[in-house]
């Protein structure tokens, strides 16, 4: 019963935080979308803030698996480094309340309280993302850089046309430049030599 209220509780969250933005949502206004009642509402969550930060965490274990599924089974260079910008992408277009949620409404003083938290899925992820990248780099078909520069050539100019779309500055699909995003990715990641050699 308390994870099915918790469940409804969250999908309200997202729902009301996505409509009116973190300071303007109420928990009336959650709890209504949820049918909720006030005590099932504090039974589970002790306030707006801790229902945030849940739904934050919620919605980056999501985020984290699609992107970790890219990798399985275990990609080359160049596959990899395609299937983790589509794996974004489709994320950010398939689940786009939960994309705008992570990447642009939660910016919050709430996030303080679910720090260490994200920091911790933060580490899963790298850890998984290093995993395959680590034997690539140390045969040469990956560039040797830190892992954060890694991520941010990677996935940082998807993440550019993303959040244009999720802002509603660009209707245009982001996935409609994957091909271009995976080739400029593969020429920041890979050595010359090894593009398109694999």
């Amino acid at each position: 019963m308390t994870a099915s209220v918790r469940d409804d509780l969250l999908a309200a969250g997202l729902f009301v935080f996505d409509r009116v933005g973190f300071e303007a949502a109420t928990v009336a206004a959650i709890r209504a979308r949820a049918r909720a009642s006030n005590g099932s509402f504090f039974h589970v969550f002790g306030s707006k803030k801790e229902l945030a930060g849940a739904l934050f965490l919620d919605v980056l274990r999501h985020y984290h698996a699609a992107v970790l599924a890219a990798l399985d089974p275990v990609p080359d260079a160049e596959q990899g480094v395609g299937r983790l910008i589509r794996a974004h992408l489709d994320w950010v277009v398939g689940s786009r309340r939960e994309a705008r949620y992570l990447f642009e409404i939660s910016r919050s003083e709430w996030g303080e309280d679910v720090r260490d938290a994200q920091r911790a899925q933060n580490a899963r992820l790298a850890e998984g993302i290093e995993r395959w990248r680590a034997p690539l780099v140390a045969g040469g078909e990956l560039l040797p850089m830190t892992p954060v520069m890694f991520v941010s050539q990677l996935i940082g100019p998807a993440q550019i046309f993303c959040r244009a779309f999720l802002s509603g500055r660009d209707r245009t699909d982001p996935r409609s430049e994957a091909d271009t995003l995976i080739a400029c990715a593969i020429r920041a990641l890979v050595p010359p030599d090894r593009i398109n050699k694999q």
